[in-house]
């Protein structure tokens, strides 16, 4: 008797050829669907792991900028290229805020460079795992990135200069120092900007790319010089006498004491002038008290010249006076 059809259709008929050719294709594929997964994750992991350690290593530069001491609490001793130490023994908050700001911005930038050099490097090998050629992309990036070198080179100059400023300590938070035209106290060291605040109370935004020279009153010591005129009839040898004994009481003076390094010395005759003789009174101190030492030792040498008989001489002139008569020549 006849079959009835099945409700479902006929059955699926299944081409031999075209099974044959899926099973080849995956035969001859199986081993890149499977390898380059597996080297694209075996490129992250190594990657990641060399970020950990570069994160470590410049997690213990951090670390080393930020202590502190030698011992607890206390700051640790001057060394000869140390930056900026001597001067902040007075103030450990500006000490702690201008080793943190150099450990924020040194930790920062390498932890940013590191990622962002690990990254390229990654996506470059992940590509070409996948078969894309790196060439045309390498050419595209190189026109590019000479575009924006050219256009941005002054700003690459500051960061630059900004991050070597940081790294060799030439000046931070707290410190005195001459830029050019900007002199005054330095109240931020960015990568890109130096903020100094003047004696009349101006801010300097100056770039570091623009920072030819600096000169930093506040590294390891200072120098108080006082120039003292004397007139020509005083006696060289009284002088010097007066002026080392003025020099000692200062020393001798519980509230200077720490402020000095050394004995003060007369170094002697600086200059003849017309109106008197300069005798020159020179002393070692901390950083940025040289100031306060110099109108010290000015307040004293007055009083004890003073007490000595000692004349600071005044400006001297001349005059001659002409008359009409002296101007008048004699007629023939």
């Amino acid at each position: 008797m006849p079959t009835t059809p099945s409700p479902a259709g006929p059955a699926p008929h299944t081409d031999p050829q075209l099974a044959a050719g899926w099973t080849h294709w995956f035969g001859d594929h199986t081993a890149a669907l499977i390898e380059i997964p597996l080297r694209i994750g075996l490129i992250i992991v190594v990657l990641a792991v060399v970020r950990w350690v570069a994160g470590r290593a410049i997690t213990r530069i951090v670390r080393h900028v930020l202590e502190p001491s030698s011992g607890e609490g206390e700051p640790r001793t001057p060394r000869r290229h140390g930056r900026g130490l001597a001067v902040l023994h007075r103030d450990r908050s500006r000490a702690r805020q201008r080793r943190e700001q150099r450990a924020r911005t040194i930790g920062t930038v390498l932890g940013s460079s590191v990622t962002i050099m690990l990254s390229l490097v990654g996506v470059a090998m992940v590509l070409d795992q996948v078969g894309i050629a790196l060439g045309p992309l390498l050419a595209s990036a190189g026109v590019v990135g000479l575009a924006i070198g050219f256009g941005a080179q002054s700003l690459v100059a500051d960061y630059l200069s900004g991050l070597l400023i940081m790294i060799e300590d030439q000046y931070g938070v707290g410190d005195s120092v001459d830029l050019g035209e900007a002199v005054g106290e330095v109240e931020h060291v960015g990568l890109r900007l130096t903020h100094v605040r003047d004696l009349n109370g101006g801010l300097w935004h100056i770039r570091n790319g623009e920072i030819l020279r600096v000169r930093n009153d506040s590294q390891d010591w200072a120098r108080a010089v006082l120039d003292i005129p004397v007139s020509h009839a005083a006696d060289l040898d009284t002088v010097q006498r007066v002026l080392e004994e003025t020099g000692q009481e200062l020393r001798q003076d519980a509230e200077f004491t720490d402020l000095l390094l050394e004995d003060p010395s007369v170094w002697g005759v600086q200059s003849l002038d017309a109106d008197g003789i300069v005798v020159r009174l020179a002393v070692k101190t901390v950083p940025q008290q040289q100031w306060g030492v110099t109108r010290e030792l000015r307040r004293r040498v007055k009083g004890a010249l003073d007490e000595a008989g000692i004349d600071i001489p005044f400006p001297q002139h001349t005059v001659w006076l002409r008359t009409e008569d002296s101007a008048r020549v004699p007629s023939n």
